[in-house]
């Protein structure tokens, strides 16, 4: 990278039909912006797209679709990482830093049922099987409807909707965010409002990383950064990492700025969905940090210890027995 100027710039993602769209949307506002800039994409394999036959919660990697694009952000292959937020784990690389948040898109969850007519949460029949790999998204929907049948599906947007007639679900939940950018919103059945089903933490937002030794790069994408989501982002993630969740915890948070004013939920509970803890806290945005870890710490008073002891104690036994089969 010229240390006086940028004539182009490298950037790294995931293959996926929606990390590429998102990954074309960043070079677009960067080109955009900054005309003299040629930017390049380089697809990367992370061990996520690799690794297919096993959940998430169990595999017991935080950084399974982000670590190899970190490493070639280190090693200087690419400039900059282009992830969704909510892959990112709490806990970023010494040497590099999240220089760019990316307006929020739709944050909610979105309830998609193929050809069965549903149009709202009551219309789901009683023992309904329902797919999802997210225990966030588990947990909350046994919290709601304990009647419901849960079964663990991975893929992409097409496989998991695809699954839905493969394995005879009555539906499964993707982000809203992704369906909309990859114009597929006509295919949900419903969506859930973000008090009904707490949003993972960063869902919605693009985040942009980059080595943190390269003040030029992380001023070019002044142009991306939107400040409201950076602030919900930052409490996110700070109550994300005092609490250590991770895609092995059901953990949501979400925040927005209202009115001058920072305002988040959040959800923290059993993998059943029985024992569960939602708390909101409110304040300024210039504190999002210490919001979100103010908010942590009254969960876990609160009986997030008993709950997260609970969730990580199944959580060892499942990837022991994925060790030892």
């Amino acid at each position: 990278m010229n240390t006086s100027k940028i004539d182009s710039i490298t950037l790294g993602t995931r293959g996926s039909e929606l990390a590429l769209f998102q990954a074309r949307h960043v070079a677009w506002v960067i080109q955009k912006k900054h005309v003299e800039v040629s930017v390049r994409i380089k697809t990367i394999t992370t061990s996520g797209d690799k690794i297919l036959d096993s959940p998430l919660a169990k595999i017991g990697d935080k950084g399974l679709f982000v670590k190899e694009i970190e490493n070639e952000l280190l090693s200087g292959e690419i400039d900059i990482g282009v992830h969704s937020c909510k892959d990112l784990p709490t806990e970023i690389p010494v040497g590099l830093a999240i220089a760019a948040y990316g307006r929020r898109e739709d944050p909610r969850d979105a309830f998609i049922a193929g050809n069965s007519g549903l149009r709202n949460f009551a219309d789901i029949p009683q023992g309904a099987k329902v797919g999802t790999s997210s225990l966030r998204r588990r947990s909350q929907l046994k919290a709601l409807r304990p009647d419901l049948e849960v079964v663990d599906i991975r893929g992409n947007v097409d496989t998991r909707i695809r699954k839905i007639g493969e394995l005879e679900l009555d539906g499964t939940i993707l982000a809203a965010a992704g369906i909309r950018r990859l114009e597929r919103e006509d295919e949900a059945s419903f969506f859930f409002t973000t008090e009904q089903m707490i949003p993972a933490v960063g869902q919605g937002v693009i985040a942009i990383e980059a080595r943190d030794d390269e003040p030029l790069v992380s001023k070019l994408l002044g142009c991306f950064n939107d400040e409201d989501a950076a602030a919900a982002v930052m409490a996110e993630r700070a109550l994300m990492r005092e609490l250590e969740g991770g895609c092995q915890v059901p953990i949501g948070a979400h925040a927005v700025v209202f009115d001058g004013d920072l305002i988040m939920n959040a959800y923290l509970g059993s993998l059943d969905g029985t024992d569960f803890i939602k708390d909101r806290i409110q304040g300024p945005p210039a504190e999002a940090a210490e919001l979100g870890l103010r908010l942590a710490q009254r969960m876990y008073k609160a009986g997030g210890d008993r709950i997260l002891a609970e969730v990580r104690a199944a959580g060892e036994e499942g990837a022991a027995a994925i060790n030892h089969p």
